[in-house]
């Protein structure tokens, strides 16, 4: 099972497959490995051309600094999206991470409609919350925007808690794998082909978590299990999701593209863990990236039951 479309069914211009090309919406943080500091290597790595639309400047990322400097580029956004339709760049994925305001969304909604005739795989990574909370940016109007855009993508990545914000459940850290195929399948059924729930707890497995994922069209639910390591790095979850972009652009299958994020990012935390510098500096991307490029060892994903008819 491939995801996306294949190149054939474009409607409209031909597009060159030689490389991939990819919307990159994030924000971009000048200290901090997270947002479009570790998208652009992670898909330039893996052979994807990545064009880079900010949605903001920001000094360093938010979680374990004193204060930040931040620029909101809404207005940049139309700009460049306007310019790129003149110039008539069209793009074989959009990929989209932190919005800033509704007014975002819907930008990036409309872009999204306007490659329409390209067909292109649309990721969306809802960044809302985390732990239980919301982030201090984002407010419940936001989650009422993310809604909407999720049933314009392909793919969506939330956390578990996204996820319950998305479906207007009460997050729980001890949800069971039969609630989780039930939120993954009510997911689904807002509009993307592919659900993937990161940080999910293994029932029995302690504080190890897994990446959960079900294929709307298959009906199969895969689990890729995470072996937990006692830290916390800003920014993992971004490198996840990249590789699983690149991975399904490569024409992975789902369970291959799963494996491949979470064995990434489980390297990437080793590599970083036995060196004394501050976790709030993400991990240690520089070590490993170079690893994307060798030979795809699959060992960690797991087929669960299908959904009972």
């Amino acid at each position: 099972m491939v995801i996306g479309r294949k190149r054939g069914d474009r409607k409209g211009k031909p597009m060159a497959s030689y490389i991939p090309r990819v919307a990159a919406i994030h924000d971009l943080s000048g200290y901090g490995r997270n947002s479009l500091s570790v998208v652009i290597p992670i898909l330039s790595t893996m052979g994807c051309q990545a064009v880079a639309l900010p949605t903001a400047v920001l000094s360093t990322h938010t979680g374990g600094f004193d204060g930040y400097a931040f620029e909101d580029l809404t207005g940049f956004m139309k700009k460049a999206i306007d310019h790129w339709m003149k110039l008539d760049i069209n793009f074989h994925c959009v990929y989209s991470g932190f919005l800033g305001s509704p007014a975002q969304v819907e930008l990036v909604s409309g872009f999204i409609e306007m490659q329409h005739k390209n067909q292109p795989l649309v990721i969306v990574d809802p960044v809302l919350a985390d732990d239980g909370r919301l982030y201090a940016t984002m407010d419940m109007e936001m989650v009422g925007g993310m809604k909407a855009l999720i049933r314009r993508a392909d793919v969506i990545t939330p956390n578990l808690t996204e996820a319950a914000l998305l479906l207007g459940k009460e997050y729980r850290e001890d949800i069971g794998e039969e609630t989780l195929k039930e939120w993954l399948v009510s997911l689904a059924d807002m509009g993307p082909e592919t659900v993937v729930i990161t940080s999910a707890p293994i029932s029995g497995k302690g504080k190890d978590i897994s990446v959960v994922a079900y294929s709307r069209s298959s009906g199969h639910f895969w689990r890729a299990p995470c072996v937990y390591i006692p830290a916390n790095y800003p920014g993992a979850g971004d490198v996840f999701t990249s590789v699983l972009t690149g991975s399904l652009l490569q024409g992975d299958s789902l369970p291959v593209a799963l494996d491949r994020g979470v064995q990434f990012v489980t390297q990437a935390i080793r590599a970083s863990y036995g060196f004394d510098y501050p976790r709030r500096d993400g991990v240690l991307l520089e070590k490993v990236l170079s690893s994307l490029n060798g030979p795809v060892l699959l060992s960690s994903y797991e087929w669960l039951d299908e959904r009972d008819e």
